[in-house]
Formats: structure tokens, C-alpha cells, sequence
């Protein structure tokens, strides 16, 4: 099971991902970034994936997420911090290096870093995370579409109807 951990300093917003990050971790990325866009101290963002030992492509979609809100948002690239050969090959086939810089180097300073509280989220606010995180890799590269446009297509004929798409009857 992975966790997230946390530290800001000066400006400076580290998430460490620990352990095997999957899409379950998702609702804790997602209100992560919705506090970040509310950042009035921001001067960047690193992610470390020294101790990662697996991700999957809905944390990589939403870790692009990050990326193009502190781009957007802050006009900051983020960096990802991969010593890991192995993690680093995934970032490269997700062409990660469109919205973030992935540096070798591993980070010396690891205080003030603690567990980001995990988030629980409904069976239909996960589908709608791991929709969103495919759609953002998607839109990197042609590649990336090809590989998720089957998934992203599946789960968007598994939405609930929307109120004004139900039957009426009367």
C-alpha cells in the first residue's frame, strides 16, 4: 500500500509518494491540488519518487495534473525527482516530460515531511478521477491518446444518466 507525504518550505511544496502508488491514492492527490490552487506562498513544486516502487497511469495523470496547475497557475514547472531506473522508464512512456522536468538527483533534505491524511472517495468519484487523470495523459501525445481512448470511452459510457437524460414517463 502507498502513502503520500507532505512538506512545504518557504514556498517550496514537496510530495513524496512512497510504496505503490495506485489510482486508490487519488482522492488524496485531488484535494492536494485543490488546496495548492489556493496557495497564496508558492514558488514550486517537486515530487519525489525516490521511494516509489510502483505507479500507475491514474497517479501519473494526476501528478500531470499538478504539473499543468502549477504551470497555469503559478507559471512554475514541476520537477519529479526519479532516481529509479524502473519509475523513470514509466514516466518516459507516459512522455511525463511534457509538463515536468524528471531529474536523477535525489533530494537530500527530507524534514518536516508527514502523511497526507488518505481520502475515501465513492466507487463513482474514483471512476471520474481515473477519467480525468487518462484525459490529461491523453493530451500529451498522440500515443498516450491511442493507449487510454479505449479506457477513457469505457468509462464514460459507465456515467450515471444525468437528470435531464432519464426516461420520463407520465
Amino acid at each position: 500500500m502507498g502513502k503520500i507525504l507532505f512538506a512545504e518550505k518557504s514556498g517550496i511544496h514537496v510530495l513524496k509518494f512512497v510504496g505503490d502508488v495506485r489510482l486508490t491514492l487519488g482522492p488524496t492527490i485531488s484535494t492536494f491540488l485543490e488546496q495548492l490552487r489556493s496557495c497564496s506562498d508558492f514558488r514550486s513544486m517537486i515530487i519525489d519518487l525516490t521511494d516509489t516502487e510502483t505507479i500507475d497511469s491514474t497517479a501519473l495523470g494526476l501528478i500531470a495534473k499538478i504539473s499543468i496547475c502549477t504551470q497555469e497557475s503559478f507559471n512554475s514547472t514541476t520537477t519529479i525527482v526519479s532516481p529509479r531506473g524502473d519509475v523513470t522508464r514509466v514516466l518516459n512512456s507516459m512522455a511525463m516530460e511534457q509538463v515536468c522536468v524528471i531529474s536523477h538527483d535525489q533530494i537530500s533534505d527530507e524534514t518536516g515531511l508527514r502523511e497526507l491524511p488518505q481520502e475515501i472517495a465513492s466507487e463513482d468519484v474514483l471512476r471520474e478521477q481515473v477519467l480525468e487523470a487518462h484525459k490529461v495523459l491523453m493530451s500529451l501525445t498522440s500515443e498516450n491518446y491511442e493507449k487510454f481512448q479505449d479506457l477513457v470511452e469505457a468509462l464514460e459510457s459507465e456515467k450515471p444518466l444525468e437528470p435531464t437524460q432519464t426516461a420520463r414517463t407520465g
